[in-house]
């Protein structure tokens, strides 16, 4: 998750989403990238996200949150594996995402090699409760389905 500040777009699944808010992160602050990169990383038993790109590291101030999903999907393949399915739940009352979910699905079935049906894009919202109910950020959350040697 991630709080909002000042700007005028939020970055969504590695797209610029016109917003009257900024997420505010370390990184580019793509929350859902951050999600999906640690389901690939916890699917693997290998960590997550802050062990491989740490927030303490200069290096990765305003970082494109890509470049840490990239490294989950080749982290992947040097195992000998396959990324079979993603899922992730964007959760915020605002922006809303139905306009822009088919081009979220296309940009990371592009990032990660995959085909556009093993990628699924979901939007809810808590009813107006919580932190994203009182849109103080945006929160997000993801599985993704490996297929790697020597595992059932």
């Amino acid at each position: 998750m991630h709080r909002f500040g000042p700007g005028d777009h939020v970055n969504l699944c590695g797209l610029r989403i016109p917003h009257d808010k900024a997420l505010l992160g370390h990184s580019d602050a793509d929350v859902a990238l951050h999600a999906l990169t640690d389901a690939i990383l916890g699917a693997l038993g290998a960590g997550d996200i802050g062990q491989h790109f740490p927030p303490s590291d200069p290096l990765w101030r305003g970082a494109d949150s890509a470049l840490f999903l990239r490294h989950a999907r080749e982290l992947v393949t040097a195992r000998g594996g396959r990324i079979l399915n993603l899922d992730v739940t964007v959760i915020c009352e605002r922006p809303k995402l139905a306009p822009h979910r088919a081009d979220m699905v296309a940009h990371l079935a592009e990032l990660l090699e995959l085909e556009p049906e093993r990628v699924s894009v979901k939007a809810t919202t808590t009813e107006g409760l919580g932190f994203t109910g009182r849109g103080e950020g945006i929160a997000a959350q993801a599985i993704a389905t490996l297929r790697l040697p020597g595992r059932g």
